[in-house]
């Protein structure tokens, strides 16, 4: 494989990789598969690949313990929404 001069992340993870990607073991990131916290994996022929960027909308979503992330986009989107 020709290397590239352009450094990137994947896009696709496998599940160890995915799991790590949001700071969990991988029978809490099973669970989290399981009850709709996580995304489901895409199929590439008879692999499961989790897209990175699908984990990364899933993980915002997860509630915050008091971090004010969450507050904080809501509030951003009702600013823009007014603006409209």
């Amino acid at each position: 494989m020709k290397s590239d001069a352009i450094s990137y992340p994947p896009r696709g993870l496998t599940r160890e990789e995915a799991a790590r990607y949001i700071g969990v073991g991988t029978t809490l990131f099973d669970e989290m598969v399981a009850d709709g916290r996580m995304p489901k994996p895409k199929r590439i022929n008879s692999r499961a690949v989790w897209d990175r960027v699908a984990l990364d909308i899933a993980f915002t979503s997860l509630p915050d313990k008091g971090s004010g992330l969450q507050e904080l986009l809501e509030r951003s989107k009702r600013d823009r929404e007014r603006r409209r």
